[in-house]
């Protein structure tokens, strides 16, 4: 009796040690490492990825991508993914410096590969009779949900490359959002719909709208360019004055990454009422009302059509 019980000592030993010397991912899946620039494209990763992916993201809520300034941990955390993706049309200034001085081995994605990006007005003739002062692509692509189901489907395809066995999961967590994606762009087009065409203009604080604007007819003035690097000059702000007072534009919006004050002089000089604050590059927190994609694009759609209808 005492020597089966040494032997069975033994033999629960010998797979113990055994087990400890499996390879980790055989004891537990491994998570693929995975990094996103920012809070919007991160939201979109996660929404694909689900618990298969562990996930980075670099500009969180609230930050600012335009003037992002990396850190050694951000280089870390690169020479550790598997996948970086971007979201490209040069959004992002820093990214390839960061990527190149990491050394990392990971796969870089471009989100946006595939959609027609916008560029400067004059180059495709639909002059609204205001400079936006864009030079060049606007990388504000997400702005219209349709490029915003072309972003999930690139995330969807690289995850797959890169964890093939995930693929089924991948594959369904992009069938799901792409039909809440579908779901709410009837919504955006509805709101947008019931507001009286004569009153489908706003002022922002930059240039971050006009793929919305292409997309869904609402017309975007700012004093800013597509980056908040640009410096809005007198010139600009005087010439958008005098356009709210000529055409009685009424709501003027700020966003949450940039400076309140030009908009709230504007607003001051021409009787305009400032609109509830929106989201254009960045997430709000997750207990704010653009904590993810969806709504970040419900709330700014609710708050344009509340100024503008009323």
């Amino acid at each position: 009796m005492l020597t089966r019980r040494i032997a069975l000592s033994w033999l629960a030993g010998s797979l113990a040690l055994a087990g400890s010397l499996m390879p980790a991912a055989a004891q537990t899946s491994e998570k693929l490492k995975v990094v996103a620039t920012f809070s919007i494209l991160g939201d979109l990763v996660r929404h694909v990825g689900g618990e298969r992916v562990d996930l980075t993201t670099f500009v969180g809520p609230n930050g600012d991508a335009h003037v992002y300034s990396p850190t050694p941990a951000d280089g870390r955390r690169l020479t550790e993914a598997k996948i970086v993706f971007t979201n490209g049309l040069k959004f992002e200034g820093w990214i390839d410096r960061l990527v190149k001085s990491s050394g990392t081995k990971a796969a870089t994605i471009e989100v946006s590969r595939g959609l027609k990006p916008l560029e400067g007005e004059e180059e495709h003739g639909h002059n609204h009779g205001h400079d936006h002062g864009h030079e060049g692509v606007d990388p504000h692509a997400w702005q219209n949900i349709g490029n915003a189901k072309i972003y999930v489907a690139n995330i969807r395809d690289a995850l797959i490359a890169a964890d093939t066995a995930g693929s089924a999961a991948y594959e369904a967590n992009a069938a799901d959002y792409l039909a809440k994606l579908e779901v709410l762009e009837a919504e955006l087009k509805d709101l947008v719909a019931k507001i009286p065409a004569d009153r489908r203009k706003i002022i922002t604080s930059h240039d971050a709208f006009r793929y919305f604007e292409d997309a869904y007819g609402i017309d975007f003035v700012s004093p800013q360019g597509v980056s908040t690097e640009a410096e809005a000059s007198a010139k600009d702000v005087a010439r958008i004055i005098q356009q709210i007072k000529r055409e009685k534009i009424s709501a003027v919006f700020v966003e949450n990454v940039s400076d309140a004050r030009l908009m709230e002089r504007i607003a001051k000089e021409t009787g305009a009422k400032i609109g509830e604050r929106v989201y254009s590059d960045a997430l709000s927190d997750s207990n704010g009302p653009a904590g993810t994609y969806i709504d970040m694009m419900r709330h700014n759609i609710r708050a344009f059509s509340a100024a503008l209808s009323s």
